[in-house]
């Protein structure tokens, strides 16, 4: 989390758009998927960066898009 801040804080990026992939092939978030993007974009607004995305992409050519399936809150 550290990194990805200090990066988006480094670029003075007002917004982030987050992926990371699912070499398994499945698409669907797990758990910790969940709850780490919940952490994340929480500490997003305590520092005014908007979480617009958290996408999983897999190596069939699939994703999943939490913005898409409303699964990011920045209200």
């Amino acid at each position: 989390m550290r990194l990805i801040f200090a990066t988006a804080l480094k670029t003075l990026s007002t917004a982030i758009i987050l992926t990371h992939n699912h070499p398994s092939g499945v698409v669907i978030p797990s758990e910790a998927d969940k709850q780490l993007t919940r952490k994340i974009v929480k500490a997003g607004k305590f520092l005014d960066i908007l979480v617009l995305d958290h996408i999983i992409v897999t190596p069939h050519q699939s994703y999943f898009s939490f913005s898409d399936e409303r699964l990011i809150l920045n209200d």
